[in-house]
């Protein structure tokens, strides 16, 4: 699913500026200026280092270590000791306030982490004992080991004062969330013990859940703790405020004394059986089916990765959060299918920085339009992945999935394929090669000729400095499809400057009106985008104000194929205030300029469209406000209304959240739009509400049920799951989904799922 264009750039604080006189003639031009500014950046001068970079020794011993956080064998009291953490926020100019002490060892199977974290009172937050908790609202401390020394992938591991494990995997230099995927899992072990004025934590990584190469000295390391009582994030090496605290830029050293021998990464085996039960009330078609299948991960050298998936099914994961959508555009939520996730940033990553034109948007596999245009799933027969590192300077990426036809909805059979390489340049840069092809596996009747296949190849390079001062983007895309038209072309060339007070964006982007990426996410073609950002931040030497300050974004959209006329732009002003409790306020105000190029009826209940070939404009406010996520009850809420195409709307919505630490959670999210246009045209009053609850028995049993009603979608849906982990990475889930019409009340679908997998390693 789907964030549209405009609304991402909003949210990322784009900011735009164009004139007539910049307006060209032709797409080869464009084409020719975005070519020519990837090659003038290969060039671009690297940022400054990071200085003064901390190191810590990591002490061979032949001895084991017995996890039971104590730390009382003998190698603990030699080891080399990390200390004297810097705070990250709210200041990032002062030592922490609660001391942190750490220290390393290793053996031949794995690495041994001794955390001790020194605290004021026994008032621990720890919000859920369930794996991959949310780092914002829980006491912990995580470890990111940069095993190739690249500042571009990282892996993580963290840890909370009750035992509970977090991992992920970092891409993109840890520069932005996107690259920040904790569906990553892998096989280790902690345990912890809590005392009045601190709490110890002893971990096991083994090995065998990295990738690294044979030989390795040392490899870069950042540690960084949450402390919910100080309302503190620190960390070893210091990283200022301006970057995001798992940025890769700004990381220690971990120094091996001996050289590492190499990887000895199992083979891992994941069959599953899954017991369905459901029931399609409108079609009145009933369903009982039992399933195998399997996945399969292979380790290729120390540092490739085979994924092997055979029948996959994805009953187990988390439903989508629903929406309400009042754009022309779809969209976009993150893939959270585990097959999908390791080194996910080499197929994921190309393209448009905000989502507005990528070529490979993997949740468009299993899924596919039947004939009469609805999107329903598409059986995945199996696939195969290879990903990871060929040596200190290249990676590469390869993806074949299979999908199986459906005749009676018209839908083929598919080969989707993708070939990704990557080249490190300069300290963090990187310049990338793809090729897509998804390919009919054979003629059919229902299949127009247009459709046998598409195919997408193009080339990149992603600019970021060794401080990450300067990050970019720059590449050049094209599609080929039966009847080939001459363009096809994607392009884009974006800088960002972001030093401590300032963060200065540029953004060009076209994409050709006959550009298709069947396998990717293009929700809008035949556009030439341009925009412009700039953000001011303040930091108050004292007070409840950690950094306030004002931004600006203009945004822009043109349309070649109409002489270049202006089509939309977006004005936005806003001011973000960031407080020392971690609470945070934002104020915007926003002019939207819409050339509806058809008819369109912004409430999408069939109403009279606005016309078309007509433009509208509207002026919008808007607030928000978030609580602190550590307390036990916390909320965010947000207001915007003003002028909306020819009427007015107004949206309010609330987050709320109390929990029963660490066993219970409960959430309720809300959302109201009333939408009201002149007649003929339709008004609205649109409902979203979604409350959740979470229980954690223990850190192997769990039970989360989620209700979310929506009278835009006319649905009202209940998801509940019971997962038992008896082993790890191993699972039992009872899975019950239900839905039901909301107008004229009454059952649409339900299912039950009884799903065993199981992790074993060869």
């Amino acid at each position: 699913m789907y964030f549209c264009a405009l609304d991402k750039l909003k949210n990322m604080k784009i900011i735009s500026g164009r004139t007539k006189d910049s307006l060209w003639s032709s797409r080869k031009k464009i084409a020719s200026l975005v070519t020519a500014f990837i090659f003038i950046s290969l060039f671009t001068v690297q940022g400054f280092s990071q200085e003064n970079q901390r190191s810590i020794v990591v002490k061979y011993i032949n001895t084991p270590i017995h996890l039971d956080g104590v730390m009382d064998e003998p190698a603990w009291q030699t080891a080399d000791k990390g200390s004297d953490f810097w705070q990250f926020f709210p200041s990032d100019s002062a030592k922490s306030i609660n001391p942190t002490e750490f220290k390393l060892l290793y053996d031949d199977h794995a690495i041994y982490v001794g955390i001790r974290a020194e605290i004021k009172t026994e008032n621990i937050v720890v919000a859920s004992l369930r794996r991959d908790f949310g780092g914002t609202n829980n006491d912990n401390v995580s470890l990111m080991f940069d095993t190739f020394k690249d500042g571009t992938t990282a892996f993580l591991f963290g840890m909370t004062p009750y035992g509970v494990k977090r991992d992920g995997f970092i891409s993109e230099g840890g520069a932005s969330s996107n690259g920040f995927n904790i569906t990553w899992d892998q096989k280790w072990q902690v345990e912890s013990t809590m005392h009045k004025d601190h709490y110890i934590l002893e971990a096991a990584i083994p090995f065998s859940s990295l990738k690294f190469r044979e030989g390795d000295t040392s490899w870069r390391l950042k540690i960084y703790r949450w402390d919910m009582q100080t309302n503190e994030q620190s960390t070893w090496a210091r990283v200022p405020q301006n970057q995001l605290l798992s940025n890769l830029a700004f990381m220690g050293e971990m120094i091996f004394e001996e050289p590492l021998g190499k990887s000895q990464t199992p083979v891992a085996i994941i069959p599953y059986m899954n017991a369905l039960t459901s029931k399609d009330f409108e079609s009145g078609i009933t369903n009982n089916n039992l399933k195998f299948g399997g996945d399969a991960k292979v380790a290729i050298g120390n540092s490739m990765n085979l994924d092997i998936t055979v029948n996959p099914d994805f009953s187990n994961v988390e439903v989508d959060d629903i929406f309400t959508n009042l754009t022309r555009f779809e969209v976009f939520l993150p893939e959270k299918r585990q097959f999908f996730i390791d080194n996910n940033d080499l197929f994921g990553n190309y393209g448009d920085m905000y989502n507005a034109a990528k070529p490979f948007f993997s949740r468009r596999i299993g899924l596919a339009r039947d004939k009469f245009g609805n999107l329903i799933e598409n059986r995945i027969i199996g696939g195969v992945r290879l990903s990871g590192k060929l040596n200190e300077d290249w990676r590469l990426g390869f993806l074949n999935m299979q999908t199986s036809e459906d005749i009676e909805n018209e839908i083929a059979s598919n080969n989707n394929l993708m070939l990704s390489v990557q080249k490190k340049m300069f300290a963090r840069s990187n310049i990338g090669f793809f090729a897509i092809n998804r390919q009919a596996f054979k003629d059919y009747d229902f299949l127009p000729g247009a459709e046998e296949y598409n195919r997408v190849v193009g080339a990149e390079y992603n600019l970021a400095s060794a401080d990450n001062s300067w990050t970019g983007k720059f590449y050049l895309h094209k599609s080929f499809q039966p009847d080939d038209k001459k363009g096809n072309l994607s392009s884009q060339a974006t800088v960002t400057y972001n030093n401590r007070k300032i963060t200065w964006i540029a953004d060009l982007m076209y994409v050709d009106e006959n550009f298709k990426a069947d396998l990717g996410f293009v929700p809008r073609t035949g556009i030439l985008k341009n925009g412009n950002g700039f953000q001011y931040k303040f930091y108050p030497l004292a007070g409840p104000v950690s950094q306030h300050g004002p931004g600006v974004m203009a945004l822009y959209y043109w349309q070649p194929n109409m002489d270049y006329k202006k089509t939309d732009h977006t004005y936005n002003l806003y001011y973000n205030v960031n407080f020392t409790d971690q609470s945070t306020l934002r104020f915007d105000y926003e002019n939207q300029f819409i050339f509806l190029t058809q008819g369109f009826d912004p409430t999408r209940s069939r109403g009279v469209p606005l016309p078309g070939n007509q433009d509208y404009s509207f002026n919008q406010f808007s607030l928000e406000y978030e609580s602190n996520p550590a307390k036990v009850f916390s909320f965010t809420a947000t207001s915007s209304g003003g002028q909306f195409f020819t009427g007015h709307n107004f949206t309010a919505g609330s987050e709320l959240t109390i929990r029963y630490q660490p066993w219970v959670s409960f959430s309720l999210n809300t959302r109201y739009d009333a939408i009201r246009l002149p007649e003929p045209h339709s008004n609205a009053d649109y409902w979203l509400i979604t409350p959740k609850v979470d229980v954690t028995f223990s850190k192997s049993l769990f039970w989360a049920t989620l209700v979310q009603y929506s009278n835009q979608r006319d649905n009202l849906g209940i998801n509940s799951r019971l997962q038992w982990r008896f082993a790890p990475l191993s699972d039992l889930y009872l899975v019950y989904n239900d839905n039901y019409f909301t107008e004229d009340f009454g059952p649409r679908f339900r299912s039950i799922n009884l799903k065993l997998t199981y992790w074993l390693n060869l």
